[in-house]
């Protein structure tokens, strides 16, 4: 696995960017821990990639060196991985997948009836190691919706061999969310806002690129 496996001036590249582009990470502390709101667990789905692509970095609009990105609207992708105490999770594997603007995932049951419609510029499975502050970072495109379902991007945290948790995250406002089970399934409004994120345009921006940023509070303490 790689371990933000860009070579040196692409990965710069996309830290750059994402620091000049987002938010700044923040970490909750103290007496604010015990009101954090656990990101739910959601189902894997039947698309988590099979057959892993050979580049599983955290850009996922170029596939290794090649000069076609993929389609779609440019997101920046930020976020924190939390303890349940609220203290920052360092070393933990953030992966994510999704389709791609087709409506095609990255698993054969699905890209292998849909060849003619597949991106082949979209890796569809990224992953990042989260530093000292807990942050993750991935490029990626704006979600789209895929048959039956609302627009989401797939998340899965590992620590080690330990699998902390499989959740989904969702464009705020969006009107397919209220056709759509897996999120309605979540009864608490509070977790059903805390996956339910707002994807805003990247200010000066010529290429209509968002940004969106997802703090994931796990409902464990790794370790305890």
């Amino acid at each position: 696995m790689k371990r933000r496996s860009q070579p040196p001036d692409r990965r710069l590249f996309l830290t750059s960017t994402a620091i000049a582009l987002t938010s700044p990470f923040w970490t909750i502390r103290g007496a604010y821990a015990e009101e954090l709101t656990r990101t739910p667990a959601q189902t894997e789905g039947p698309f988590y990639p099979n057959k892993l692509p050979l580049d599983t970095d955290n850009d996922l609009l170029i596939i290794n060196d090649a000069i076609t990105p993929a389609v779609g609207e440019i997101t920046h992708l930020t976020g924190q991985v939390l303890d349940a105490k609220g203290r920052p999770l360092n070393n933990a594997v953030v992966e994510i997948w999704q389709c791609d603007a087709n409506g095609v995932y990255l698993h054969t049951n699905d890209s292998g009836l849909k060849k003619d419609k597949q991106d082949k510029n979209f890796q569809g499975f990224g992953r990042f190691i989260t530093g000292k502050s807990g942050e993750y970072y991935f490029r990626t495109i704006k979600p789209v919706p895929y048959p039956g379902r609302t627009p989401h991007i797939h998340f899965k945290i590992k620590q080690g061999r330990q699998e902390l948790l499989t959740t989904q995250l969702y464009i705020k406002g969006h009107p397919g969310n209220e056709k759509d089970g897996i999120w309605r399934g979540i009864r608490d409004e509070k977790q059903r806002n805390a996956v339910t994120v707002d994807f805003t345009p990247v200010k000066g921006s010529k290429l209509a690129e968002w940004n969106a940023h997802f703090v994931i509070i796990l409902g464990v303490t790794p370790g305890e």
